[in-house]
């Protein structure tokens, strides 16, 4: 089964004289040089290919990437709202009549779900005596009391962050 691109080879006593055998030898050179092209049409398609895969890869284990912080980011969304009733409860007047190991045990609670964001690379952030940073804080009200001009003196709301972006700026109340 000869294919018509195969090269036929003939035995040397059919070859002929010294012309044939020159004309035979271009056509056989002719032909190596095709199968060149070809061998190197093939193997840049087949680098061209295995580049797009490694890219194709790549693409996606960033998409996942971004996918799963996304997901992290809304979940700790969700979950701020509900260490803001921690910190609204443990605010209140009442907070200190409540029953001591009560009181602690939702104290540990509330730690236990900062610490869960943490190990996820959310922190939790806005501290009375921290500098006033108008990237990571909200000043809602300017009042005097202790400390440096634009110092923090009470924290209304903390702030929540990752690495890459602050999620919830901290409200904030500052020194004049």
């Amino acid at each position: 089964m000869n294919d018509e691109n195969d090269v036929q080879f003939e035995p040397e006593e059919d070859l002929g004289d010294l012309a044939g055998a020159t004309a035979k030898i271009k056509k056989l050179r002719a032909e190596l040089e095709k199968v060149k092209e070809e061998r190197q049409q093939y193997l840049d398609g087949w680098q061209r290919c295995k580049a797009d895969s490694v890219n194709a890869r790549k693409d996606a284990l960033i998409a996942a990437d971004r996918a799963s912080k996304r997901d992290v980011e809304s979940l700790a969304e969700a979950i701020i709202h509900a260490l803001d009733a921690f910190d609204m409860a443990a605010a209140s007047e009442s907070w200190g009549s409540v029953d001591e190991r009560w009181r602690s045990g939702m104290e540990h609670i509330r730690n236990t779900i900062l610490d869960a964001l943490k190990a996820r690379g959310i922190t939790r952030f806005g501290k009375v005596g921290e500098m006033f940073d108008p990237a990571l804080h909200e000043a809602v009200q300017e009042a005097d009391g202790p400390g440096e001009s634009h110092s923090i003196l009470r924290v209304l709301r903390y702030g929540y962050r990752t690495e890459e972006r602050v999620l919830r700026a901290a409200q904030v109340v500052i020194k004049q």
